[in-house]
C-alpha cells in the first residue's frame, strides 16, 4: 500500500520482514525494542532542539560524509530513520531520499518533520526487507540503528548489498568502551543492569524514570565536566562529558535512548571495521571523537 501526502509517497509493507533468496521467511528485528523505538520518538520528536545543537548533531555525524562528491541528483537512503531528524539535513542536499524504519509511529513523526520536502519516500520495512534494488543507491546510512538489531552483521550486509559500487555508506555504531579504562566499563556495566529493568517498563513510567536519571545523573555530571574544562583540565576520562555541550532535552531523549531500550550491542573499532569489510565495504575509515564510534566506507568495485 503506498500513502500518498504533499511532497512524499509512504510505502507500507504487510509487516516488516522479508525472504532470503533460498524463499525463506526471515526476519532481523526485536520487535519489543521496534516497539519502543516508536513510543521514543513520539515522546521527543526532536523538534525542540535548537538549530544550533542540531546542527553540532548532525556535523558530528556526518562529518566523513562529503556530499560534494555524490552524484547530481544523488539517490541513497536512511536505515532506520526514526523521527527524521538526519533527515532533515540530508534531503536539502541530495536527489532523493527513501526514510526506512520498521516502527509505523516513527515513520509518522517523520512524515510530519519532512512534509515539506518533494524527494523523500517512506517505507515500512526492515534491514532484512528493504524494499530498493540491489545495486540502485549512490548512498546509504544507518546512524544509532544497527547494535539494536539482532543480528548486525547481517543488517549491514543488507544495506551494503543496495549500494552501487564505490557508493559510501556511513554508520554510527556504540563502542564497546575499547580505549576506556576498566572502572569505566564497570560502571556501564552496571548501568546496563538498570537498563535491562526499565526497558521492560510500559512508555509512561519509562518515560518518567529516564527523565529523573537525566536529571540526577546526566545534568550533574554534564555540569562537573563543564567546570573541570573551564579550568583547563581533561574531562575525557568523566562519564557523559560531552553532555556539556547539549541541552536538558537532549539528556531526557538520550536516557530514554539509552536506558528504555531492549536489545543494545557494542562493538570494538576492531569488530566495526572487520564487519563493514566482510559486508563489502573497503577504505573504512573512523571518526576520531565523540561520539563512537562513526565510520565510512565505500562499497567494493567488481
Amino acid at each position: 500500500m503506498t500513502i500518498e501526502s504533499p511532497g512524499c509517497s509512504w510505502t507500507q509493507k504487510d509487516r516488516p520482514s522479508g525472504h532470503g533468496k533460498e524463499g525463506l521467511d526471515v526476519q532481523n528485528i526485536d520487535k519489543a525494542t521496534v516497539e519502543g523505538f516508536g513510543e521514543e520518538w513520539a515522546a521527543f520528536d526532536q523538534t525542540a532542539m535548537s538549530n544550533d545543537e542540531w546542527q553540532h548533531h548532525f556535523d558530528g555525524y556526518f562529518s566523513l560524509l562529503d556530499f560534494s562528491r555524490l552524484p547530481a541528483k544523488a539517490e541513497g537512503f536512511d536505515l532506520g530513520c526514526g523521527s527524521g531528524r538526519w533527515a532533515a539535513g540530508v534531503v536539502p542536499k541530495v536527489g532523493k531520499l527513501h526514510c526506512i524504519d520498521p516502527a509505523a509511529a516513527a515513520l509518522d513523526v517523520a512524515r510530519r518533520r519532512l512534509k515539506d520536502s518533494t524527494n523523500v519516500q517512506f517505507h515500512l520495512a526492515d534491514a532484512a526487507a528493504i524494499p530498493l534494488a540491489d545495486g540502485s543507491q549512490d548512498f546509504g546510512y544507518s546512524l544509532g540503528v544497527l547494535h539494536h538489531i539482532p543480528d548486525t552483521a547481517q543488517a549491514l550486509r543488507d544495506a551494503v548489498t543496495k549500494l552501487k559500487p564505490g557508493a559510501p555508506f556511513l554508520t554510527y555504531l556504540y563502542y564497546a568502551f575499547d580505549q576506556r579504562p576498566a572502572w569505566f566499563r564497570a560502571t556501564w556495566k552496571a548501568s546496563d543492569t538498570v537498563r535491562r529493568g526499565i526497558s521492560k517498563l510500559p512508555i509512561g513510567p519509562r518515560k518518567a524514570i529516564t527523565s529523573i536519571i537525566a536529571a540526577t545523573v546526566y545534568w550533574p555530571a554534564a555540569k562537573v565536566a563543564t567546570v573541570v574544562d573551564r579550568l583547563g583540565g581533561n574531562v575525557d576520562a568523566i562519564p557523559l562529558s560531552s553532555y556539556r555541550k547539549y541541552s536538558f532535552y537532549t539528556m531526557r531523549t538520550d536516557a530514554l535512548d539509552r536506558f528504555g531500550t531492549r536489545l543494545e550491542q557494542r562493538f570494538t573499532k576492531a569488530q566495526i571495521q572487520a564487519m563493514m569489510e566482510a559486508a563489502g565495504l573497503e577504505d573504512v575509515r573512523f571518526r576520531d571523537g565523540v561520539p563512537y564510534w562513526v565510520a565510512i566506507g565505500t562499497k567494493k568495485r567488481a
